[in-house]
């Protein structure tokens, strides 16, 4: 019995340890990252970072209890913004393109996304064993669209 609690308790201990590990801390985030996240964001105080790749770091937050997250290069610079939608919040016009262009797919995912270069509505879709991934401007012109199968 004994055997089984100290078990236990390193395979608790494992995953809590790998778990920590997952998510950088706010310690090594560099301070470039946080000044300008602090600048574009000055009256979020809770942020959970997430290091997305060599060079870019991730937030993770809540306005008003929506999620944001927003990208960070380590020099400081903005990268993104984005936050999911509800199904209601999203335009006419980009249903309109969703209904006829994408009919029969069911929305697993909308977000909207913010970038230097302006905001475009991002979608996951499904149909049947499709996985389809598209962006479309305010517009509602179709900028990018990637289907897979699961």
């Amino acid at each position: 019995m004994k055997k089984i609690k100290i078990l236990g308790a390193v395979l608790f201990s494992a995953v809590i340890g790998s778990g920590i590990y997952a998510f950088d801390t706010n310690k090594d985030v560099p301070i470039r990252v946080k000044e300008a996240f602090a600048k574009k964001f000055p009256n979020i105080k809770k942020v959970k970072w997430e290091k997305e790749s060599n060079s870019e770091w991730e937030g993770e937050f809540k306005i008003k209890g929506m999620e944001y997250s927003a990208n960070f290069l380590e020099d400081g610079t903005w990268k993104e913004t984005e936050h999911e939608i509800k199904r209601n919040a999203i335009p006419s016009n980009i249903k309109t393109i969703l209904d006829t262009e994408f009919s029969g797919y069911k929305i697993e995912e909308a977000e909207i996304s913010e970038t230097q270069s302006g905001s475009v509505y991002e979608f996951e879709l499904e149909k049947g064993e499709l996985n389809t991934e598209i962006t479309i401007d305010l517009k509602g012109n179709v900028i990018s669209k990637v289907t897979s199968q699961e």
